[in-house]
């Protein structure tokens, strides 16, 4: 595979590459990005392998990272449009303006228009509800997007960091009334965080949504860099939120010994896993540095066995949240009664075992 095996997000019609470059770390505001120079070796190596998949957000770095790519693309003339960029709204940059921030339609169109203005272009490919904004109804905020999509100034929706019970209301309602629906959600999700398989995985397949993991080398801690009793070197975000717990080292010791059987380095073991995952379109890389990229696309070349799957699926098992570990539980017993569906098999729930004719 190649980042030019390009794939439709969701429901859509958008060709998009099989990872995304995310620009969080452009710009040195926060304390562990990079600066102009490394950005722009990032952006012009990934898009040399194919890649045509961007992603950043209007508060990153301040600001300074829209505005490191809106002068990169300025500066080469065509190249944007041949570029899906997208980017978040929700993030207030103005202290003091209850207004600044937030998905109601002020909020919206403003975000919007500072922007378009950072990245010196007048229209973003797929613009995203950052979080939820339980103070704004929600079709005051789906309205004012599709508005948006009408008017040219956007061209898809997604949701990221949003509830299964918001995002499927809110989808629901635009498919409703005609509106724009969501094409896609971007979540944390890696071999250190897979709670949304409980609610927004399934949630994702049953709309036809695209799942963009950001985070997928949780925070660096699947990146190779960490083991037991060994600090760990080239970690700035690492050096301000500290290491893993010893309950992530279990996975991380599995993790590791997977890549020394493919010959791989645990990142890109790690995103490979991820890729297997059902829904998964395009995990979001965030590099610091261009050595980061390409340890990360090593992922594209390989190819995990089932028994490695398995073996990474069963550490990194995630406790769901009820009723969703209760339904995986009891569930097929229940309703199956000791037969195989859809490739389930169940046993029969105990007391038909001892009399199935007493009534």
């Amino acid at each position: 595979m190649a980042l030019d095996s390009y794939l439709t997000l969701g429901r859509s019609g958008l060709r998009v590459s099989p990872f995304c470059l995310g620009a969080m770390n452009f710009g040195e505001e926060g304390g562990w990005g990079c600066g102009v120079e490394e950005s722009e070796r990032i952006l012009q190596s990934y898009l040399d392998r194919g890649g045509n998949f961007v992603d950043t957000a209007n508060f990153y770095t301040n600001g300074h990272s829209e505005k490191i790519l809106g002068d990169f693309f300025a500066a080469r003339p065509g190249l944007r449009d041949r570029v899906v960029l997208a980017t978040k709204f929700f993030g207030n940059m103005y202290p003091g303006d209850p207004n600044g921030g937030g998905a109601g339609r002020k909020a919206i169109v403003a975000q919007l228009e500072q922007s378009l203005r950072r990245m010196g272009t007048d229209y973003v490919d797929l613009y995203w509800l950052h979080n939820w904004d339980a103070h704004t109804p929600v079709e005051e905020t789906m309205r004012t997007l599709d508005e948006l999509v009408t008017a040219g100034k956007i061209r898809y929706v997604g949701f990221s960091n949003t509830p299964a019970w918001y995002t499927a209301q809110a989808n629901t309602l635009a498919l409703l009334r005609a509106w724009t629906p969501v094409i896609a959600l971007q979540v944390e999700y890696s071999m250190l965080a897979r709670t949304v398989e409980g609610e927004l995985v399934p949630l994702a397949l049953d709309a036809g949504m695209g799942i963009l993991p950001w985070s997928p080398l949780a925070g660096g801690f699947l990146s190779g860099k960490y083991s037991r009793g060994v600090a760990a070197q080239d970690t700035k975000r690492g050096q301000i939120t500290g290491g893993p717990t010893d309950a992530q080292y279990p996975v991380i010791d599995a993790l590791t010994a997977v890549a020394a059987q493919v010959g791989a380095a645990p990142a890109a073991v790690a995103l490979a896993w991820l890729r297997t995952r059902p829904g998964v379109a395009a995990p979001i890389l965030g590099p610091r540095r261009i050595e980061h990229l390409d340890a990360n696309l090593a992922a594209l070349d390989l190819t995990l066995t089932d028994a490695q799957v398995a073996t990474l699926d069963e550490v990194s098992a995630p406790q769901l949240d009820y009723p969703y570990d209760l339904n995986r539980q009891v569930g097929p017993m229940l309703q199956f009664a000791g037969t195989t569906v859809d490739g389930q098999r169940s046993t029969v729930y105990p007391p038909l075992l001892q009399d199935t004719t007493r009534y």
